[in-house]
């Protein structure tokens, strides 16, 4: 059996992580991390101009018609150059959370829109620092009204369109809705919420009677988002995995050039062993995230178990890497001067983006415990 890329979407991988090095290197990073800037405008620009945000959306919508291969092949070089655009809400979630429960009338209205990029999507579902839970969603969507607040959002100032996980009336998982809501209509205030990274910038959201339309069934929120984070997840998966690589490369570039007491400190025992450690977790990290591309790509019944293991996977590995590269730097890479706040930056909004390790964990266990009862 062949979990590699096709030669097709390794050129597609190719021409994204050409683009990305000429149009989105560490400078554009630090523009955005240091500016009011929502995202790298001229970067998404260029990535909608290649058909990026349509890749996985059918061509009668508008998109390329492709798959989640090449989705995942998109994530990977996006994870690499720690691109600030928000591609992941408004791909990963948005538009597939559309594809799944969508109404023909939806997809017809959105997705062209989501895939020309005239659009940017994102989902809303917790409403404050815990997790999203049925516990904690007081978000009312009643006779298409839209009242609530969600906090924090993701890409929630750029985005124009947002799912958000509302109340509808009843109890527990069953009180819960999927509701489309157009950003830029009445009854919607926006405010930035400041994160640990500001190259992907969050928003608090209040909704005061906002127009919205419920996508999917009624009460049938809690059971359409866990699967839009499955198919998220391993997406997110090989992103992080792009940036472990990215991070690998940056520890070992610096550990050849910069010499202590005569010796490249890459020629010492301890830098040799952080390097290897940040490998093998990411080599760790990327076998289960194939597993889960094959499941994702197949809508294979193994998918919420890949997911699961690929999302713990690749958090793992991303937040190592991220870290013991700052390492590796030593005092340097601890200064504002120096890249390697990129990526801890990203791996740390990127473990809470879909819900945090604990989260995905208990998911496994339980997951594991069902297949096992079967």
């Amino acid at each position: 059996m062949n979990f590699d890329f096709s030669d097709d979407q390794k050129m597609l991988q190719e021409q994204v992580r050409r683009f990305l090095a000429d149009k989105c290197p560490p400078k554009i990073v630090r523009r955005v991390l240091q500016s009011d800037e929502t995202h790298a405008d001229d970067v998404w620009r260029g990535l909608v101009e290649m058909g990026l945000t349509g890749a996985a959306i059918p061509e009668e919508f508008g998109g390329l018609g492709l798959g989640a291969l090449e989705l995942c092949v998109v994530a990977e070089e996006l994870g690499r150059a720690c691109a600030p655009v928000p591609f992941s809400s408004s791909v990963y979630l948005a538009s597939e959370a559309i594809k799944k429960a969508g109404s023909a009338a939806q997809k017809k209205k959105y997705l062209p829109k989501l895939a020309s990029g005239e659009a940017i999507g994102t989902i809303a579902t917790s409403e404050g620092p815990t997790a999203a839970s049925p516990r904690t969603i007081r978000a009312r969507l009643s006779k298409g009204a839209l009242n609530g607040s969600k906090n924090p959002v993701p890409d929630g100032e750029a985005a124009t369109l947002a799912i958000v996980l509302v109340n509808t009336g009843g109890e527990g998982e069953r009180a819960l809705s999927l509701a489309l809501v157009d950003l830029t209509g009445k009854g919607v205030k926006r405010s930035r919420v400041h994160t640990i990274d500001p190259t992907r910038k969050h928003a608090q959201i209040d909704f005061n009677d906002a127009p919205a339309e419920l996508l999917g069934g009624e009460c049938e929120g809690w059971k359409l988002l866990q699967e839009i984070y499955d198919g998220a997840a391993v997406l997110f998966a090989f992103e992080q995995i792009g940036g472990s690589e990215a991070a690998l490369v940056m520890a070992r570039d610096y550990a050849l050039q910069r010499y202590a007491f005569g010796r490249q400190i890459g020629s010492y025992q301890a830098i040799k062993h952080k390097l290897a450690d940040i490998y093998v977790k990411k080599e760790l990290a990327r076998s289960n995230a194939y597993y889960g591309a094959m499941m994702l790509a197949e809508g294979g019944a193994d998918l919420p178990l890949a997911a699961a293991a690929s999302r713990i996977a690749a958090t793992d590995a991303y937040d190592f890497a991220a870290a013991e590269c700052i390492q590796t730097h030593g005092g340097i890479g601890f200064t504002w001067e120096a890249d390697t706040q990129f990526h801890y930056r990203r791996s740390r909004v990127l473990a809470l983006n879909i819900g945090g390790p604990t989260a995905w964990k208990e998911k496994l266990v339980r997951r594991l415990e069902q297949q096992n009862a079967a």
